[in-house]
């Protein structure tokens, strides 16, 4: 059931509520008092500012944040002078962790001009306790800091800061959750397309990576409440919905009645009105063969995998934990160009893994030449404290790292440009984004393959589903034009 709310109907003098969302849509409603007061002494209302560092789930939550903040009163600001900024913080890399502390720097020195400011941060930096801790030591004007699994409560936490009698900083991390809370505000970046969270946590612990730690386990979402927020988003203009996971493959494992991510994907294609489906990321362990025939059939699934493949040595696959070779990787990558032979595949690679050697780095090299990606993201090894990675010894010599990554980038860059050629002159559909920001003669959509293509027009297409005929190839965009023709 959509829960719906009138905030100036709640009665604030009476306790709130236990259950979810309802308690959260109480304390929405005494923010909204504080909100009027600020306006009355000032008048204007309140500007808030969000920004949010890391993947497509942080990007989905800082939505749900902006939601409430609008339902609550505050404006939208455009920069972080505002009277409230929160930070959504993303930790998995080193230099992830070092932007938010720089920005924090100039965030004091506003603090400092407008006394009322408040700052607050999350997301998944704020989970780490050596961050919490120098936190108290180096940033105390902070006003209000938690983490990744109680992220529901911001109206009920903001609450708190807006109450409090003394200067200080308010922290409410858990170190873990079982709670899935729906039905709460979201303000979307764009009204034709939309994140949808289906499952949240990952269970699979690879070396690397700190995210189990500071996201959680596997916890998915039911089948039903994903289904009617996706009707709702249609229903409100929205014709391309990215389905969003740690790990998508393993959707449906815990509850109570199980479900694969193919049956899922069938049940949202029966939307009517949805007219393109993405997802990510997919595990290459769990990309399962009925996956591949309901991506293969389908009429709405973009034509886009991210397979991440992190390295092509066994060895080193072996040392990351991800639970299969660097030929079941190949294997299933080829089966599924195969299948089907329009996908864009790409991928994640990590260059400077402890122990890697030039063998290793000729495997990977091997793997992006064999399966020929559309495009990858390639990143140095970052160490990650509280990670079995961090503990290796064997840590790669930065010279031998940089030499690695460079070679690594320049065949991934040749593959790439071979892979997008492909494309020369033919008509394909693309959603059209937003005008492009070097010349507003023309806009930017992007092709079901994910690629890039701009093209005349102007803001009157955005949102658009647009036939593009792909003129000119450079490398990984298009230039081209609409095409007035029917795409079967």
């Amino acid at each position: 059931m959509y829960y719906e709310a009138d905030l100036d109907k709640i009665d604030l003098n009476s306790e709130p509520p236990s259950e979810e969302p309802a308690r959260q849509y109480y304390f929405m409603a005494k923010c909204k008092e504080w909100v009027r007061e600020f306006e009355r002494k000032n008048g204007r209302p309140p500007t808030a500012f969000t920004q949010t560092f890391g993947c497509q789930m942080n990007a989905r939550d800082s939505e749900k944040l902006a939601g409430i903040l609008k339902n609550i009163g505050y404006t939208e600001a455009d920069s972080e002078k505002a009277d409230f900024v929160i930070f959504n913080t993303c930790t998995v890399r080193d230099n992830a962790n070092q932007r938010v502390y720089g920005r924090l720097g100039e965030l004091n020195g506003y603090k400092r001009k407008n006394p009322e400011m408040k700052v607050a941060l999350c997301g998944c930096m704020m989970q780490e306790p050596a961050v919490i801790e120098k936190l108290r030591k180096s940033y105390s004007f902070v006003d209000l800091v938690f983490g990744t699994h109680n992220i529901f409560k911001f109206a009920e936490l903001l609450c708190t800061v807006y109450e409090k009698e003394q200067k200080g900083m308010i922290i409410d991390i858990w170190q873990d959750t079982d709670k899935i809370v729906e039905n709460l505000p979201v303000e979307r970046k764009y009204p034709f397309k939309s994140g949808v969270n289906i499952m949240f946590g990952c269970n699979n612990f690879c070396s690397y990576c700190i995210v189990p730690y500071v996201r959680g386990r596997e916890r998915s979402r039911e089948p039903g409440e994903i289904i009617r927020e996706i009707e709702r988003l249609v229903q409100d203009g929205v014709v391309e919905i990215m389905l969003l996971g740690q790990n998508v493959n393993s959707y449906g494992k815990n509850l109570d009645e199980p479900m694969t991510f193919a049956q899922l994907l069938r049940e949202v294609e029966k939307i009517e009105g949805l007219r393109r489906i993405r997802f990510m990321t997919s595990h290459p362990k769990d990309l399962s063969e009925e996956l591949i025939q309901v991506m293969k059939e389908s009429k709405k699934i973009c034509r886009h995998l991210h397979l991440p493949l992190q390295s092509g040595s066994t060895d080193v696959l072996t040392r990351m934990n991800r639970r299969y070779t660097k030929e079941q990787y190949v294997e299933l990558a080829l089966k599924i160009r195969k299948e089907i032979p329009d996908i864009a595949i790409t991928t994640d690679i990590i260059v400077g893994f402890p122990g890697e050697t030039e063998a290793d780095l000729e495997d990977t090299l091997d793997v992006v030449r064999k399966v020929k990606y559309d495009n990858a993201f390639t990143f140095i090894y970052s160490k990650r404290t509280g990670t079995p990675a961090a503990a290796m010894e064997n840590q790669v010599p930065e010279e031998q790292v940089k030499t690695g990554f460079d070679k690594l980038l320049k065949v991934v860059q040749d593959t790439a440009k071979e892979q997008a050629a492909k494309y020369q002159g033919q008509v394909m559909e693309a959603l059209i984004e937003e005008v492009n920001e070097n010349d507003n003669h023309m806009v930017t959509g992007r092709l079901s393959n994910n690629m890039l293509v701009h093209l005349p027009g102007d803001a009157s297409m955005i949102g658009k589903l647009v036939n593009v005929s792909l003129d000119q190839c450079h490398g990984f965009y298009y230039i081209g034009h609409a095409a007035d023709v029917q795409l079967l």
